[in-house]
């Protein structure tokens, strides 16, 4: 009866034992599955922005990753495209397009105006990219350029199209020209006159005389 007693006492310590050991694992492994998983969240989420309730009731009907892909994929093939690449950030869709080197601006319009027409004829304007009085819709830019390195270089080319959900018709903007080029070149001469100030001229014995007998003066009067 002892023997049985002991080993009861045993089994019953050694189940406790167990118990606090599992416990104590769980929960010093708890902070680092919670970190994995935020983590994890945290990736794949990546790209999407947190929006709460500010579009609640609006970008309805919502454009699919299959349409965005399909949008893609057929801006790649337009002649002339050398990288394509799309974005949907909040309320407003991003195509952009990498065209030759040579391109000049007038192919970089056509170039924007037939990615227009490529998410459009995917995306009906009237539907996607058009508010009502009750919701707000889609806002659309394609930007193209024939470089994304030495934009300072003469021959860099840049044509961004919009179409925002108020505007009935898209714009066209050459934005790697100023709408005023003199006041352009103005205001970067003003900039680089202030980081590169020219040093006053040495006054001549002349101009130092002169002053001299004008103070002289001044102070006799």
């Amino acid at each position: 009866m002892a023997k049985q007693s002991r080993k009861k006492n045993i089994n019953k310590k050694a189940n406790r034992t167990n118990k606090v050991f599992w416990t104590c694992l769980i929960l010093f492994l708890l902070p680092f599955a919670i970190f994995g998983w935020m983590l994890m969240s945290a990736a794949m989420d990546t790209g999407s922005p947190i929006l709460g309730k500010r579009y609640e009731g609006d970008l309805d009907p919502a454009i699919t990753k299959a349409e965005l892909e399909t949008i893609k994929d057929r801006t790649k093939s337009i002649s002339g495209v050398e990288k394509a690449s799309i974005n949907l950030a909040t309320a407003t869709l991003r195509v952009y397009a990498d065209i030759g080197d040579l391109a000049d601006a007038e192919e970089a319009k056509k170039t924007a105006s037939a990615i227009y027409d490529v998410v459009t004829s995917t995306l009906a304007p009237e539907v996607y990219f058009t508010k009502t009085d009750t919701k707000k819709m889609y806002d659309m830019e394609v930007h193209v350029f024939n470089r994304d390195t030495d934009m300072d270089q003469p021959g860099w080319v840049y044509v961004i199209e919009t179409k925002n959900s108020g505007m009935e018709k898209p714009i066209t903007q050459l934005v790697s020209q100023p709408l005023d080029a003199e006041l352009a070149e103005q205001l970067r001469q003003d900039v680089e006159d202030r980081k590169n100030p020219k040093p006053e001229p040495e006054k001549t014995e002349i101009q130092m005389t002169q002053e001299g007998e004008e103070v002289q003066d001044d102070q006799k009067e």
